[in-house]
Parts: structure tokens; sequence; C-alpha cells
């Protein structure tokens, strides 16, 4: 009976090892993996997998694998929801996501809901952080950063141009448009139009016979590279010249494949280019070995990955809250992009936004950081 007993006992402490040992953190990739907006889906896809499978290979985080699922929300809020309602039903404690802040804001009320922690690489409308959510949180910078950057550039170097405000009335491209503007006026530039516009649209000739009317000569765009690209494609169609000025959301080499030639000299905002970090560099090597180009959110969105493991440690625990808490200690987090800090919004300490030229280089026209 006595041997039984500690056989019994053994086994019982073999399977409760065997527990621990498959114990899974389980994170969530969202943003929109098809449609429209694919490229950045796929940015934020391979940047999340490529990070949790180096971390997995240096034995995951406090002795625990991490698993990834990805939700396709195609950059519909709606579609968002029910990709966040679904991560609930799944186990998910950790969401790296959405890539749209319209479709990013819904999504952050189910994941603060039911007690997960959230780090959107891409979503930059205030709104998200000033809802003081305690698990809330972003790589990137915020659209009235981006835009007094935009405004002071055209006050100073575009000083005299015309502006029209152009915007595709989604939170993200009307918040960006509107911040722009705000900075923009407050320096003393008028603008000669502000006009939205539809996403999905094919025809913009109305759009761009009002730009005609109104002698711009900078068309600033608040949306993303799909429609900006048909948008600076047909201008130029029309014989119109004016520059077009855009955001982040025009971040993706597509961008050129839909406009053409005629968006050479095209304007950016955008952090410098984290690909040319000394920290990315062998992480860099990895996505090209892969065929990917890292570009615009893919480094951020490791990045996303290496806070909420790195948070975890300093926590000695996967809960979302203690992750949270960790990450609002105001304490830098080693990253592929650099050092990240949080303030109690859950915004970064460093917007770091600066401006882009659209040029061609070798074969193709890409962007690139103005000295």
């Amino acid at each position: 009976m006595k041997k039984l007993l500690m056989t019994g006992i053994a086994l019982g402490a073999v399977m409760a090892l065997s527990g621990v040992a498959q114990a899974q953190i389980k994170l969530g990739v969202a943003g929109p993996i098809t449609g429209p907006n694919a490229a950045f889906g796929a940015q934020l896809k391979n940047g999340v997998e490529q990070a949790v499978e180096d971390i997995n290979a240096k034995g995951g985080v406090l002795g625990q694998k991490i698993t990834v699922s990805v939700g396709d929300d195609v950059s519909d809020p709606k579609q968002g929801v029910s990709v966040a309602n679904k991560f609930v039903g799944d186990g998910v404690k950790w969401v790296v996501g959405h890539f749209n802040s319209g479709v990013t804001n819904p999504a952050s009320d189910v994941y603060m809901e039911n007690g997960m922690v959230m780090v959107t690489p891409s979503a930059t409308n205030p709104k998200i952080t000033e809802k003081g959510m305690w698990n809330v949180f972003r790589t990137c910078g915020r659209d009235d950063q981006q835009g007094a950057v935009a405004a002071d550039y055209i006050a100073k170097t575009l000083k005299g141009k015309k502006v029209a405000v152009v915007h595709d009335k989604t939170t993200y491209g009307q918040g960006l448009a509107d911040e722009t503007k705000k900075a923009m006026n407050g320096k003393g530039v008028k603008e000669v139009l502000y006009e939205g516009v539809n996403t999905g649209e094919k025809d913009y000739s109305a759009l761009i016979s009002k730009i005609k009317s109104s002698g711009a000569d900078v068309v600033y765009w608040g949306g993303l590279h799909t429609e900006g690209g048909l948008i600076v494609r047909q201008m130029r169609d029309q014989g119109v010249k004016a520059v077009l000025m855009s955001g982040d959301g025009i971040t993706s080499d597509e961008f050129a494949t839909i406009g053409g030639p005629g968006v050479e000299g095209t304007l950016m905002t955008f952090p410098p280019d984290p690909r040319k970090r000394p920290e990315a560099k062998d992480i860099v090597a990895k996505f090209e070995a892969k065929k990917f180009n890292p570009e615009a959110y893919t480094l951020y969105s490791y990045a996303a990955v290496q806070i909420l493991a790195q948070a975890a440690e300093m926590a000695k625990s996967t809960d979302p809250k203690k992750v949270a808490e960790a990450m609002h200690s105001g304490k830098p987090f080693k990253t592929v992009i650099g050092d990240i800090a949080y303030d109690k919004k859950g915004d970064i300490t460093r917007p770091d936004y600066t401006m882009y030229v659209w040029k061609k280089q070798g074969d193709k026209i890409t962007y690139v950081e103005q000295k």
C-alpha cells in the first residue's frame, strides 16, 4: 500500500510538472490581414510572429512559450470587435493590434472589460490613450505630434503655398487631417479647401476639380495609401501638379504601385526609419532572408511583443494587469526600435516624427528620410 501511495505521489508530481511545462501565454495579433490594407496587416503579423519565434527560441517568458492567434479585422470596426470577442473566447491575454485607429478604439473596450492588455503598433489617434484605460499602450506616436511636424514644415519650408486639406472621414484620417489643420492654422496658414471623401471610392474627379479650382499648391491627405495613391494618380492624369503630403498611413511601397510615377515628390511624416537602427540589424536580416521587407510597422509590432515579454519578466507574472503595471512604471524597455518608456496614459515618452520624400531609388519609387 505504501509503495502504491508513493507511486501515486510521484505520478502526481510528474503530471504537475508536465502541466507547468505545457503552460502557454496566448497572444493575439489583429489587423487587416485581407482587404485593401492587407499590406499593413502583413507588417503586424510578420512582426509579431518573428518576435514570438525569437523569444520562444530563448526559452519563452518565465518558462512559458508564447502562442499566436491571428485575427483579421479587414479594417472594419465591427469586425474588429468580433475579433476581440473571439480572442476573449480563445483565452488570449495579450494583444498586439489593431492597425486602424477606428478599429482599435472599440476593440480596446472589449479588451479592458475582459482583463486583457493590448499594444497597438500603429493606431495614432489621440483618443485611444486619452480614455484613461489601464490596458492600452502603443509603440507609435500620436496624430497631434505628427500633425505638428507637418504643420511646421508647411509654415516654414512651404511658406506662401496654398494648402488643401483632404481626409477619408475615418477616425485616423480625419483625426490626422484635423490635427494638422489645427496646428497649421495656429501658425497663420489657412487652408484653401477642406474636403472629406469616402474610403473605397475609385473616381475622385469631383475632388480633383475642387482642388484645381482652389489653386492649391499642396494637398494634405489624411488617410491610407490605397485612396491616397488613387488621388495622386488622378491628380496627375488631370494635370494637377500640387504636391501631396500625408502621414504614416501611406508608409507602404504599395502607395507607389497604386499612384504610379506621379507619387515622386510626395511628402510624408513618419518616425526615423526603424530598419536603420543598430538594434534592428540582425532582425532585419532575418526578415530579408524570408523575402519580407520589414517596413513601416513591422518592427513596431516586433517591439510590442518584446515590451510585453520584458514587462512580464519585470512583474514576475504574465497576468495582464501586473504586466500593465510594469509598463506604466516609467522604466525603459529595450526594443528593436530603441528604448521605449511609457507615461501614465500608455503613450511613449519619445515622440520622434520626421519628414520623408518619395523619390526614385534604383528601379522603384520609395520613401527616403529628409536630412
